[in-house]
């Protein structure tokens, strides 16, 4: 038979039993509370090159990367809590996520499940969002209350006050707001467990590496009347091709090759189509409308006569230019620019930023044919160069990053596209040449002598100054023939590709080494021709240089 406890004695022991196994229940972990991250207050972001030679960018082809570093305000309370930042960029490197002022973290998650438009609207399924629909007329927004009915699937049924419609049938601009709706990120997120014994309010700062970003220098050239010299701009062109833009940031690129084990990232997951699935509307006495063909793309002909149509389309690309210049500094071994003044790196835009304004800039121009040995029966036309030097002589001495270059001349009052270039990285004191393609009226033209001739009569070249070797016949030799179709003379370089091991022994032009390359410089005629020959000794053995 058990007695009731109606001692003091008995009801004190059983409140410390209670507040022992309180306690020890405590110490037992249990779901971290969800803690949400201030947006950021200040934000830093440093933009590093795709490796290539040169070229413009695309906007859609981003194989840059960039340094993002953010100020944010946290408030977690004691124990075990989930912190998510979100807004990071899509192309985030969890791995490489470093968060500073916060008590040890435990884990880090990269959340973006929920990007897609199609995988908000079925996480949404159910559940009380705002319908925002755009009056062409009076640019009002409307907005209306209601639950998502169906998912992406076969079309989105949304229910109102008014009755069940369809999404995007209205012939109202229509989305979506999420705001309400507890769980749904319509942008990326970066979560971290962390655990602290007391509540903690802090100003964190979180770093991380992401792809999706690149940057190039443009240049822009004006030649003077006279093509003396010209007037050089330059642009650094910053993209961002992340579906998250980061406003009034502090922006830095940085010119050089790093040393990267790897570039690869997640991507972000976009989901399924969104279909607008409309009934038919109007009565039999409507006038048809007339019937257009139009160019559908896959998805459209799969789901015809359904009118595919983005929930949540991404902003189009677009070019945004600043009269800020950059400054240059040196990093190590790289070159940094940085952006003077905060500057908005937007989502999905590319945005331009002065990087030089040099005026009278000296040029000349040269035409030049590349060819390998033995060539026999090859006819090309050369190709224009535009010369300069990269030092304070020429008004330039700067370090010019790689890019894209793009030549003007005037006609009259307009201006004439002369051609466009790939432009390398360019040091100081180096020489800058721009490929202008290739010009008809120079043609160049190579023939391989096999005609026997009598020895005793047969013209010797003269041998390359440093080199002694026996005579060899024109027969053993290469021809080529330059001809200039212009009305005036122009400067001509000849520059030669051999295997290994051969080198040139013989020529009637001098000859000089340029980039360990044979090169010849000749001045050809208005309206005239040069022949050029030259022998080439391929047994090392027989090559005797002094």
């Amino acid at each position: 038979m058990r007695h009731a406890c109606g001692s003091v004695h008995c009801i004190i022991a059983m409140l410390a039993w209670v507040q022992s196994a309180t306690a020890a229940l405590s110490d037992v972990p249990g779901t971290p509370v969800d803690v949400l991250a201030g947006a950021p207050t200040d934000v830093s972001v440093t933009v590093y090159r795709a490796p290539r030679s040169g070229g413009s960018i695309d906007l859609d082809e981003l194989q840059g990367f960039a340094l993002v570093s953010e100020t944010r305000t946290v408030h977690i309370p004691a124990g075990e809590s989930r912190l998510r930042f979100d807004g990071v960029a899509d192309g985030i490197e969890p791995a490489s996520a470093i968060v500073t002022g916060l008590p040890p973290i435990i884990e880090k998650n990269r959340d973006a499940e929920l990007l897609s438009p199609a995988a908000l609207v079925a996480a949404a399924v159910g559940k009380p969002v705002v319908l925002l629909r755009t009056n062409k007329k009076t640019g009002v927004v409307e907005q209306l209350r209601g639950t998502i009915k169906s998912d992406a699937g076969g079309g989105v049924l949304y229910e109102t006050a008014d009755g069940i419609e369809a999404l995007r049938c209205s012939g109202l601009p229509e989305t979506f707001s999420f705001s309400s709706v507890m769980g749904l990120a319509a942008t990326p997120s970066l979560s971290v467990l962390v655990r602290t014994p007391r509540e903690v309010t802090a100003t964190v700062t979180l770093s991380y590496l992401s792809g999706g970003f690149d940057w190039a220098a443009d240049y822009v050239a004006m030649l003077a009347p006279d093509s003396s010299t010209m007037d050089l701009g330059a642009w650094v062109t910053l993209a961002n091709g992340n579906g998250v833009g980061f406003p009034a940031a502090h922006t830095q690129v940085v010119a050089g090759r790093l040393n990267r084990e790897t570039g690869v990232y997640e991507p972000v997951e976009h989901g399924m189509t969104i279909l607008a699935s409309c009934w038919p509307r109007g009565s039999t006495s409507d006038t048809p409308m007339p019937a257009y063909l139009v160019r559908a793309d896959d998805a459209a002909r799969m789901s015809m006569p359904m009118m595919k149509a983005m929930l949540a389309p991404a902003p189009a690309a677009e070019v945004v230019v600043t009269a800020q210049r950059v400054q240059q500094e040196q990093l190590g071994d790289l070159k940094l620019y940085r952006v003077p003044e905060r500057t908005t790196v937007a989502s999905r835009q590319s945005k331009q930023v002065r990087l030089l304004d040099q005026s009278a800039v000296p040029v000349t121009f040269v035409y030049r044919a590349d060819l390998f040995d033995a060539a026999d029966g090859v006819s090309l036309a050369a190709n224009l160069l535009l010369r300069t030097k990269n030092d304070a002589a020429h008004h330039l001495g700067l370090p010019l990053p790689s890019g894209h270059a793009a030549i003007f001349a005037s006609d009259g009052d307009a201006r004439v596209l002369v051609g466009e270039s790939d432009v390398r990285d360019l040091a100081l004191d180096e020489d800058v040449e721009w490929d202008l393609g290739s010009r008809a009226d120079v043609q160049v033209t190579a023939v391989k002598e096999r005609t026997n001739i009598d020895t005793a009569h047969a013209k010797v070249l003269p041998l390359v100054p440093g080199v002694s070797l026996r005579s060899v016949g024109v027969s053993d030799g290469e021809r080529i023939e330059i001809t200039n179709g212009r009305s005036s003379d122009i400067q001509f370089e000849l520059r030669l590709q051999l295997p290994d091991g051969a080198g040139v022994v013989r020529a009637d032009h001098a000859l000089v080494t340029k980039n360990g390359r044979p090169l010849f410089s000749l001045t050809i005629p208005a309206n005239g021709a040069v022949t050029v020959r030259y022998q080439v000794e391929h047994t090392a053995n027989r090559l005797i240089r002094h």
